[in-house]
C-alpha cells in the first residue's frame, strides 16, 4: 500500500462528505451511508456489503442515527467508494452544522404505531436534509419521528421531535358504567376512570396512545382523531435537555412540515454560532418560539 500523509484540511474536507477519521488508523475513515429513514432494500444492503469489501475493511456498523457505516476506508479509496455508491443510488453524508438525517421508528409495522413514520420521515428527509443541505446552521439539527407515545426513538431528546397521536372521542350516552370498564383496564398510564357511572378520559392527562380505541363493547370509545405532537428543544449528549411539547396537537402532515421548516429557519436566523437549538429556545423563551412557529 502506498505511503501518504493526510492534512487537517483533508480530514475536515472528507468529514463534510460523511467520512469520519478512524483514530486507530489515521489514514482510514468510516463512511456514513444515508438511509433516508432507517429503511433500505435488500439490494441496497448487498451494494453496501460489496462496497465494504471492495473499498473498506469488510465490516459494516449501524449508527445510533440509523445510518450505515462502512468501516476502514483508506483515504485514497474515498472517491472510488462515493462513485460506486452513487452508481447504485446511495450517498454518504450526515455530518456538519446542518440538518442531520432523520431518525424514525417502525411506525405502522409495529402493533402500537399510529402514523406511517417511514413515509413522513422520507418527506422530512427530502424536504429538509436534501432540500436544505446547502444551509449552514449555528450547530447540527436533529429530527426524530416516533409512531406512538412509547417514544422508542426519543423524539423529546431531539431538536425537533414528532410523535403520532390518537385522540379519543368519548360518547357518554353509550357508557353503561360497567363495574369492570374495559376502557379503564386497557389504559396503560391509568388515566381513564369512572366518575358518576361514566367513563372519563382527562384530555390534559391522556397521552393519546389509542390503546382504548374499540375496547368498550357498547361503543363509548369508537372514534378518534389522528394527530401529531411536536416537541421542541430536546438534546442528548454532554449536556442534556428534554424537549417541551407544543400546546397544539397538529392534524395534518403539512402542518408538521411547516413547523419543522419554520424551526430550522428560526435557528438559522436567530441562533448564535455554536449553540444548539435547545439553547436558542431557552434564550428566546419557549412561548415566543412556539408563537413564531405557528403564526
Amino acid at each position: 500500500m502506498a505511503e501518504y500523509s493526510i492534512t487537517a484540511e483533508d480530514v475536515k474536507r472528507v468529514k463534510g462528505m460523511g467520512f469520519l477519521q478512524d483514530k486507530r488508523q489515521p489514514t482510514h475513515f468510516n463512511a456514513r451511508v444515508i438511509t433516508k429513514n432507517g429503511k433500505i432494500t435488500a439490494e441496497q444492503f448487498r451494494v453496501i456489503a460489496d462496497a465494504s469489501e471492495k473499498y473498506g475493511s469488510g465490516e459494516v456498523a449501524m449508527t445510533v442515527r440509523l445510518t450505515v457505516e462502512i468501516q476502514g476506508v483508506p483515504y485514497d479509496q474515498i472517491e472510488p467508494l462515493c462513485q460506486y455508491l452513487a452508481e447504485h443510488g446511495l450517498s454518504t453524508g450526515g455530518t456538519g452544522k446542518k440538518v442531520r438525517p432523520v431518525v424514525s421508528c417502525k411506525g405502522t409495522t409495529c402493533q402500537y404505531g399510529l402514523i406511517d413514520t417511514y413515509a413522513l420521515s422520507e418527506k422530512i428527509h427530502v424536504r429538509f436534509y436534501e432540500g436544505m443541505h446547502g444551509v449552514t446552521l449555528p450547530h447540527k439539527f436533529k429530527i426524530a419521528v416516533g409512531g406512538c407515545p412509547n417514544n422508542c426513538v426519543k423524539p423529546d431528546l431531539n431538536d425537533v421531535g414528532v410523535i403520532g397521536q390518537r385522540i379519543p372521542t368519548v360518547y357518554l350516552d353509550r357508557c353503561r358504567g360497567c363495574k369492570k370498564c374495559q376502557v379503564v383496564l386497557s389504559c396503560p398510564i391509568k388515566t381513564a376512570f369512572l366518575e358518576g357511572g361514566k367513563i372519563q378520559i382527562p384530555a390534559e392527562e391522556c397521552n393519546h396512545c389509542g390503546r382504548c380505541f374499540g375496547k368498550c363493547p357498547f361503543g363509548a370509545v369508537t372514534d378518534y382523531q389522528n394527530g401529531y405532537k411536536i416537541y421542541l428543544g430536546g438534546r442528548w449528549g454532554k449536556r442534556v435537555a428534554q424537549g417541551r411539547a407544543m400546546s397544539k396537537i397538529f392534524t395534518s402532515e403539512e402542518e408538521v412540515l411547516q413547523v419543522i421548516e419554520r424551526a430550522i429557519c428560526l435557528f438559522r436566523d436567530e441562533g448564535i454560532e455554536g449553540e444548539r437549538f435547545s439553547d436558542t429556545v431557552a434564550r428566546l423563551g419557549f412561548e415566543a418560539v412556539e408563537q413564531k412557529l405557528t403564526q
